[in-house]
């Protein structure tokens, strides 16, 4: 399929109800749009209990509302961005939801993935059909979700029910170093995975990557990547609670050496950087600001002199 370069960046997350459809929101994306962004994955989270719990609540807060949702895919349009819509479910207990995990084999009296799929595909489904009547480019049924990953048959049904209600592009959003760990690429129309590789590993990255997107007749780019501005975390870069001291050179560095080795491959087809909060600091905090958020830092000026050079 023909898919134009990705200059993305993700923008609302985590979608704590009432932080968008706000003054402040409205500004956050105005402001991101200024760096050269041509599409946007307006990304929030529901919650399951924990990472064995089976029911995922997707209607009450914390999670944004359906209203607020569709304030922020109008706003993008507005701006001139695509939207790939990207619910995702997170555990409230705090543990990554690549945990999210059940007995291959079922047993009496233990949570089933049957169960949890019913209610995902529920959740999945109820945004699915907002991004069609909102006219979104692109859907992610799911994101870093890596013990679910080995369960094909799953996610196959549950992309062809999308399909029945979608008519867009449609992704999954793998984790770092998963790629070649799906097995069901061939049911989506894009491959994405999370690019998060520490800075002195890129050539091997690349390489791997590259053997990859060889193997399959589809785009492939990163749904999420990044670094905060802060010391040490080039190195880990998915890592947002590693301590350091706020370094926005860091950032500029993670940004520069990306963009150098994987940015212009012809195989590889963009970014959605991570990430633009609903709510941005004021520009005095920047420099004191350790997240991954880049607005008036350093590596602002390097996204936005990227973006436009593509």
């Amino acid at each position: 399929m023909k898919l134009d370069y990705i200059k993305g960046m993700t923008w609302g997350w985590v979608g704590t109800r009432g932080t968008w459809a706000t003054k402040e929101a409205d500004f956050s994306m105005e402001e991101m749009a200024k760096l050269g962004v041509n599409w946007t994955a307006i990304a929030f989270a529901a919650l399951q209990d924990h990472p064995q719990a089976t029911e995922i609540n997707y209607k009450n807060a914390p999670i944004v509302t359906d209203e607020e949702v569709l304030w922020a895919i109008e706003k993008a349009k507005k701006l001139g961005l695509k939207v790939c819509l990207k619910p995702v479910v997170n555990c409230a207990n705090g543990t990554w939801r690549a945990h999210i995990n059940f007995f291959d084999v079922d047993v009496p009296c233990e949570p089933k993935w049957r169960d949890w799929f019913a209610s995902y595909t529920e959740f999945v489904l109820h945004y699915a059909k907002i991004a069609q009547e909102t006219g979104c480019e692109m859907f992610c049924v799911g994101c870093e979700m890596v013990q679910t990953d080995r369960r094909a048959d799953e996610w196959r049904v549950l992309i062809a029910k999308v399909r029945e209600v979608y008519t867009g592009i449609i992704t999954y959003n793998c984790d770092k170093y998963q790629e070649t760990n799906v097995t069901w690429w061939d049911a989506v129309d894009v491959i994405s995975s999370s690019g998060y590789y520490p800075i002195d590993s890129w050539d091997e990255r690349v390489e791997v990557l590259e053997a990859f997107a060889a193997k399959h007749d589809k785009p492939f780019f990163f749904m999420e990547t990044g670094c905060p501005s802060r010391t040490g975390s080039s190195m880990l870069p998915n890592d947002w609670g590693l301590e350091g001291a706020p370094s926005m050179k860091e950032q500029d560095d993670f940004y520069r050496v990306m963009f150098d080795k994987i940015g212009s491959k012809p195989w590889f087809y963009g970014f959605m950087l991570w990430d633009w909060p609903a709510k941005l600091y004021s520009e005095e905090e920047a420099a004191g600001n350790d997240d991954y958020c880049m607005y008036k830092k350093t590596a602002s000026a390097t996204v936005e002199a990227f973006y436009r050079s593509k």
